[in-house]
């Protein structure tokens, strides 16, 4: 039996884990749970689901509420000290990270530290530590499983084979609510319109990273760290149906790609019992009922967040840790309706342009600069406030 630590367990991957996992109770069990900003009912509902003995969340306030909830002798901790002893549990095999942001990379860490297995939702573990997370991995001789649908596709096809081999990876993207529209369309649009992703059930933040295609930036970074391939290797296209999650092109000109539903417990169930696959029945793809997949290139000029990525990539260093954080206080801004949505990219390339890119040495310099980027970019939407 593997036992399983969830961090972001309230989230929709945490969710989906948990979904998983209960329909094979004989190969799982949840060990830790890990929700920073969960409903304690919703909380306390998945420990008695579970039988989870650990269990943390964003800080004291938010564990004195959840306690009284529950059993005696279930440990509550907090903060980001308690994410790190979620996943650190000595009996833990694999740690499944879903916390959303910059926030998963120091429990990510942490558990490859400690020689854990991780399965990787939480994409800006990479994209804000790639070279750091990937030696923490390779010196525990702990395993990075991708849960990302496209990343789980690309592991899958690759399947062992030899780099030297490969001339592209293919992430395939839906385009999200506004595919098909130009920039000068974009300027009104509402917070509603862009939350109604066509394919995907997903978290806010992500569901507006979709949309601005930042998603798939992040993506393109978390790609060059988790196959080691060049970036220059590494291309998007848009593909409405989400049916291809993503595709490898081989130097003699053969195109491999993985197919499925849209529906995250296809890679989750691959990461949890990997190399072996689960029966999923309910996720069977009825290609007969498809009217055609179809792809096409992406707009670069109306989402340019997708060439901020590849900048972010290029001038290596810190520059990714300085474009996630500035994009996710440019989601949040948007969100709560301080931004418009070409407000982010905006945002996000002043940052690029103004900060320093400083070699990744440590943990501590790529936190340090994702709250640089942080500050920054709330000094920006201060400013756009007041009109300056």
């Amino acid at each position: 039996m593997k036992t399983l630590s969830i961090l972001g367990s309230t989230g929709s991957i945490g969710e989906s884990t948990l979904d998983v996992a209960a329909r094979f109770p004989e190969k799982f069990r949840v060990v830790a749970l890990a929700a920073a900003g969960a409903n304690p009912s919703r909380l306390a509902a998945q420990v008695a689901q579970t039988g989870a003995r650990l269990v943390a969340v964003a800080d004291a306030g938010r564990a004195a509420v959840l306690e009284p909830l529950l059993a005696s002798d279930v440990e509550v901790c907090w903060g980001a000290e308690g994410l790190v002893r979620a996943a650190e549990v000595a009996e833990v095999d694999l740690v499944v990270s879903a916390i959303v942001g910059a926030a998963g990379l120091v429990p990510t860490y942490a558990a490859l530290v400690a020689g854990k297995d991780v399965a990787l939702a939480n994409k800006e573990s990479l994209v804000v530590g790639g070279e750091l997370v990937l030696r923490a991995a390779r010196d525990s001789g702990a395993r990075l499983l991708p849960v990302d649908s496209e990343h789980s596709a690309l592991f899958q096809v690759l399947d062992g084979r030899d780099s030297e081999q490969v001339r592209r990876l293919i992430l395939t993207a839906s385009g999200g609510p506004f595919r098909g529209r130009q920039r000068a369309e974009l300027a009104g649009v509402s917070v509603e319109q862009t939350l109604d992703h066509p394919n995907w059930a997903m978290g806010p933040k992500i569901t507006v990273d979709s949309a601005t295609l930042m998603n798939k930036g992040l993506e393109v970074i978390e790609a060059y760290w988790l196959f080691g391939l060049p970036a220059s290797t590494i291309e998007v296209t848009v593909h409405p149906q989400s049916v291809v999650h993503s595709m490898v092109e081989f130097v003699d000109g053969a195109v491999l790609a993985q197919l499925g539903v849209p529906d995250m417990r296809g890679p989750i169930s691959y990461a949890l019992n990997y190399p072996k696959r689960l029966p999923m029945p309910d996720l069977g793809l009825k290609l007969w009922e498809l009217e055609g997949l179809t792809f096409e290139p992406p707009d670069r000029k109306a989402f340019p967040c997708l060439d901020l990525a590849f900048r972010a990539l290029e001038l290596g260093g810190t520059a990714p840790a300085v474009l996630s954080g500035a994009n996710e206080v440019a989601v949040a801004a948007f969100l709560d309706r301080q931004l418009s949505f070409l407000q982010i990219p905006e945002l996000v390339a002043a940052a690029l342009e103004a900060l320093p890119v400083t070699p990744l040495d440590t943990v501590h310099t790529a936190l340090e600069a994702d709250l640089t980027a942080r500050r920054f970019a709330r000094d920006w939407v201060g400013a756009q406030g007041r009109g300056d």
